[in-house]
């Protein structure tokens, strides 16, 4: 697994990891990069600096991908939902597979969604990741509609000459 953890979740996730809940002992190791890892968990909220590299990590994960999205946080914002600055649902941006509710969710909570998520690969209903690329349109459009908010507001004519090349003009 490869965790991005985010505010409260980089606090709950590791719990789960020492000896009293022990999730290696059902083969969940935590990873360094994106390409060792098959299952990433997003445990936080995300703000729209975090989903480009969440992306960005999604993307070099090799298949198959798994998703797990920790917390009321990925859902709907949690207690930052009016914030202009955080996404308020991760499952339109990346394709999630599981959402372990909570705020945080425990331990048993964590080891329960991994275990879940386990029998879903075994049974063959765990795969979302072909959703991406059969919808990838839908979520590059998705991605795309709120990353522009991060463009660069004083930028030289090059960079608002590619902001105007794609998906056609709008202002930087």
């Amino acid at each position: 697994m490869l965790h991005y953890c985010t505010g409260c979740g980089a606090v709950e996730l590791p719990p789960s990891m020492t000896s009293r809940w022990d999730i290696e002992r059902f083969g969940i190791v935590p990873m360094a990069t994106p390409r060792q890892a098959d299952v990433l968990l997003v445990t936080g909220y995300v703000s729209l600096k975090t989903l480009k590299r969440i992306i960005k990590i999604y993307e070099q994960m090799p298949e198959p991908k798994w998703v797990l999205a920790f917390g009321s946080c990925t859902v709907n914002g949690g207690i930052y939902w009016d914030s202009y600055n955080t996404i308020t649902n991760l499952a339109e941006y990346i394709p999630v597979d599981i959402t372990v509710s909570g705020c945080m969710p425990r331990p048993e909570a964590v080891i329960d969604a991994l275990q879940t998520l386990m029998e879903m690969i075994q049974s063959g209903e765990g795969g979302a990741y072909k959703k991406y690329k059969e919808n990838y349109e839908y979520y590059k459009k998705n991605q795309d509609r709120v990353l522009r908010k991060t463009a660069p507001i004083l930028g030289s004519s090059e960079t608002e000459s590619i902001y105007q090349e794609k998906e056609g003009n709008y202002e930087t």
